[in-house]
């Protein structure tokens, strides 16, 4: 494991130049290389000056049960060099969790995004590494676009790899894949990823790409959305559309564990 404080190293501005379909697009300004490590004393924070929290609760778009919170019972060190994402059951039957983002503090556009991490499993839960654009304040989602590097629910055998942005003729569009892995993903950490450059996109885990997305392969009238800088979250989440609910078997704590998250901007 690499050991060492968070750096933030400014990088000098490179411009590219690509064209699609008779367009050209100009490379923005290369930006800051990322590496966390999450060293530092259990229970402590991980870094307020590159992470922060979405809190609350009322579903969050996809019926889910938890309240996100930015206590130390939901988000934390461990002081071996981990950062815990947890989602706990109340005494009252709910769920807490924790949604870290680098909103406002760190985002990309092109390169590579990584972060080697252990899931969770158990009934209801629905866990991920993912990225969402910068504009979304100004443009809503799905028009910010939405790319998740690896979502896995209830028993975390399967990778799934997705992205979301806006139709032309009027609201989303999603298209992905998805990779049965050998043993449960929440057994040993994985090492997942995204490569982004300007029309083109690869998702993988360890040395296995899993989703390869470009303009031409998302369909027609699906309005791609990804050349722009995007800012990078981290969440446990449980109950919902997609994961169903929890049972008496879930556990609780449900933990997701992360070594460390790097982007090395191109």
């Amino acid at each position: 494991m690499r050991r060492g404080l968070i750096r933030l190293i400014a990088i000098a501005v490179t411009v590219l130049v690509c064209g699609w379909a008779s367009v050209q697009h100009a490379a923005p300004a290369r930006a800051r290389e990322l590496v966390d490590d999450f060293d530092g004393p259990a229970g402590a924070r991980p870094d307020p000056g590159l992470w922060s929290y979405d809190i609350g609760g009322g579903g969050w778009g996809n019926q889910e049960m938890q309240t996100y919170t930015d206590s130390t019972d939901n988000v934390r060190l461990d002081g071996d060099g981990h950062l815990m994402v947890a989602a706990v059951r109340e005494p009252d039957g709910g769920y807490t969790s924790a949604r870290l983002t680098t909103r406002g503090k760190f985002s990309f556009t092109t390169g590579r995004a990584e972060a080697r991490i252990k899931l969770p499993s158990g009934d209801g839960l629905h866990s991920g590494f993912w990225l969402l654009g910068d504009d979304i304040d100004s443009v809503g989602w799905p028009g910010s676009g939405e790319i998740d590097v690896v979502e896995t629910i209830n028993d975390a055998t399967t990778d799934n790899c997705t992205l979301h942005g806006p139709a032309s003729a009027g609201g989303d569009w999603q298209a992905g894949n998805s990779l049965t892995w050998p043993t449960p993903l929440s057994a040993d950490f994985h090492t997942y990823w995204v490569q982004r450059s300007l029309g083109a996109m690869t998702i993988g885990i360890d040395d296995t790409p899993v989703c390869t997305f470009t303009p031409q392969s998302v369909g027609r009238g699906h309005t791609w959305v990804f050349d722009k800088p995007f800012y990078l979250l981290l969440n446990v989440s449980v109950g919902g559309n997609y994961s169903g609910p929890p049972s008496a078997q879930t556990p609780s704590p449900a933990v997701m564990l992360v070594d460390w998250v790097r982007v090395n901007p191109a």
